[in-house]
């Protein structure tokens, strides 16, 4: 693997890195002031539209979507350039379209969706026209394990019915989510693998009914559109909104999460860069006992080993994006899995680091940490629990030494 970004790379990154100064940053206490403004409290802030045709004027869209339908990156290519984004996490990745649940269906449509699918709703998500919502995790099973979904899709002529519960569906409280991609049960009788489908739920459709916005440690998440609890009750749709065909649903979450997973894991290690950089200002600018906190031993250590934590999985993560492009998702199970498990976690100690040298100030909303840590925490469930990711690694990892005994 060569470490050198390419010329392409290096071209965005620049015109990004002079984004983020120009723009992004400037804008973060505007987008502040406009949500403590709102009249609407899901509405979002106009600096945000603003973002985004500002972005697009400068070709800083989509990147991360490959082929024809994004902007031609590879996973490789596109790693630094979400990593500078997460350094303003709530601004910079929905200004260049590529902000979650977007991301993922859009990649969804871009892989299974007919030409009337893409047409009707990809091409509008392209564009930024419209924001989207995915309709899996439920209430009241362990949506860890994707078989237990009960949400049910049954087909009734040349409509299919769905009845169901949902709860955190990103996005889903944003004024403008006008679509639902959801995930339930056309058979329950088939193999286990086999009984799940997605299926496009345009949010006005009768029978859906968005009941409230979840709090994610105290926060709503308002600026991005929350997470919602939605109700399916005899929500009826035709027959061609299904995505692929009855039984496809699992192998299009894991198409759809393989990225997803390598992405939330990119930008984490931009919110990681912004943390170190906030913890050394902080410790150079205040004293306690007579000296700078930047020379207490205890913070010289957490800064010196939040920058090899950082470098750390940097590599980690540029490795996968590697693998993903050349030996593709499958080739990269065990990586992603290993930095789905490890950068999380690494993040959330750095950011619990930065905290701690702010004082009071880092649990305050004067500072992004606290935020931050909620976000990052959130992303050990998000795609899948740590603990589901270790028990599917440690099999793969024991496998080889089973099949050893078995010869």
């Amino acid at each position: 693997m060569d470490f050198a970004f390419d010329e392409k790379t290096e071209e965005l990154r620049g015109k990004l890195l002079e984004f983020m100064d120009s723009h992004i940053y400037p804008a973060e206490p505007v987008f502040e002031r406009q949500l403590a403004e709102r009249d609407d409290p899901w509405a979002i802030p106009p600096v945000v539209e603003e973002l985004k045709a500002e972005a697009r004027k400068r070709g800083l869209w989509n990147f991360f979507l490959p082929g024809e339908h994004g902007a031609g990156l590879t996973n490789l290519q596109y790693a630094p350039l979400a990593e500078i984004t997460g350094r303003s996490i709530r601004l910079a990745p929905t200004a260049l379209n590529c902000a979650a649940p977007d991301t993922g269906n859009m990649e969804v449509l871009a892989m299974f969706g007919n030409e009337q699918q893409q047409k009707q709703w990809l091409e509008p998500l392209l564009n930024g026209e419209i924001r989207s919502a995915f309709a899996m995790t439920e209430p009241d099973v362990a949506s860890s394990d994707a078989r237990n979904i009960e949400t049910a899709i049954r087909r009734d002529g040349d409509e299919y019915v769905i009845n169901g519960r949902k709860w955190y569906i990103s996005g889903a409280m944003n004024p403008a989510c006008k679509i639902f991609i959801v995930m339930g049960k056309t058979d329950p009788e088939a193999a286990p693998h086999k009984q799940q489908s997605m299926i496009l739920v345009p949010r006005d459709t009768p029978g859906l009914t968005v009941k409230r916005g979840m709090h994610v440690f105290g926060y709503d998440d308002s600026d991005h559109g929350g997470h919602a609890e939605v109700l399916f009750e005899d929500v009826r749709v035709p027959v061609e909104n299904l995505i692929a065909g009855e039984g496809d649903g699992f192998a299009i979450a894991q198409a759809r999460l393989g990225p997803g997973r390598i992405h939330h894991c990119m930008r984490a290690i931009g919110m990681a860069e912004r943390a170190l950089e906030l913890m050394c200002r902080r410790a150079i600018s205040r004293e306690a006992f007579g000296k700078p906190i930047a020379q207490q031993g205890v913070v010289q250590d957490w800064i010196a080993e939040s920058r090899v934590k950082i470098e750390q999985q940097r590599l980690l993560v540029l490795k996968t994006a590697w693998l993903m492009d050349t030996v593709g998702n499958q080739g990269a199970h065990t990586e992603i899995q290993a930095i789905k498990i490890s950068t999380p976690i690494t993040v959330e100690w750095i950011l619990d680091k930065a905290v701690q040298v702010h004082g009071a100030g880092g649990v305050s909303q004067d500072f992004p940490l606290a935020a931050m840590w909620a976000g990052n925490r959130t992303l050990r469930l998000a795609d899948g629990p740590d603990e589901v990711h270790k028990r599917s690694l440690a099999r793969r990892e024991l496998k080889k030494y089973l099949s050893e005994g078995a010869k």
